[in-house]
């Protein structure tokens, strides 16, 4: 649950200002701050815990690729519904494809952090390090001048 804090937290610091995606809440007080907090200790580590408690451990192949596609098809299912309503944008050449390549990474980092968590922070810098540059993130842009 804490990777997956993590790693919302840092893509909010690195792509502050900058971002390839940005929820725009409904509720005129619920900021972008406040949702993003909310998503970051409250409904992603809750959707871990679900994912990682109801894994199919020794039941097959295709019971396991039922479960990733689940979970997969449920986040991106989420992030649609939000797209129809106005309330995801899209920029700097994201798009709900690119969630949904992200989506498949992310479960399957999930599960491999839950059973090697040393491995799977070590191969999470050159993934981030791709998204890096891939979507031109300035990193060595002070955020205030973003």
């Amino acid at each position: 649950m804490q990777y997956i804090a993590l790693g919302n937290l840092t893509y909010n610091f690195l792509c502050a200002s900058h971002w390839l995606w940005q929820l725009s809440p409904d509720i005129k007080w619920l900021n972008h701050s406040l949702l993003e907090m909310s998503y970051t200790f409250i409904t992603f580590p809750i959707t871990t815990l679900m994912f990682l408690a109801r894994y199919p451990e020794g039941q097959g192949l295709q019971r396991i690729l039922r479960h990733y596609l689940f979970w997969i098809v449920l986040y991106a299912g989420v992030e649609i519904i939000l797209l129809m309503r106005g309330n995801i944008i899209y920029k700097y050449g994201w798009s709900l494809g690119w969630s949904i390549l992200f989506d498949c990474i992310m479960f399957s980092f999930l599960r491999l952090h839950h059973k090697k968590p040393l491995l799977t922070l070590i191969i999470s810098v050159p993934m981030a390090i791709f998204w890096i540059l891939y979507f031109v993130i300035p990193v060595y842009v002070p955020i205030e001048k973003r």
